[in-house]
């Protein structure tokens, strides 16, 4: 099952679900979604960081196609360790 189906099969079971069982899925995901909305102080100095070099031109962009390229070739010589 593609992750495209599991989620509109969620969105369905959630949307007709009773109360009980909505309170339960909320209980196990609630601290997983709050940490992973939550960055910390040293990630939001990075990305301050890059925005602010990006901003005035000192940092290094990439195209699309530069980045598929890049992930590939990273992952092509991971597998041929």
């Amino acid at each position: 099952m593609s992750t495209a189906e599991i989620r509109q099969q969620l969105h369905n079971y959630i949307d007709s679900a009773e109360d009980k069982k909505l309170k339960a899925i909320y209980t196990l995901l609630e601290t997983d979604m709050s940490e992973d909305s939550q960055l910390s102080e040293e990630q939001k100095e990075e990305l301050d960081r890059r925005y602010s070099d990006h901003m005035n031109g000192i940092g290094r962009t990439y195209t699309w196609e530069e980045t598929i390229a890049f992930t590939d070739k990273a992952w092509a010589d991971r597998k041929s360790k």
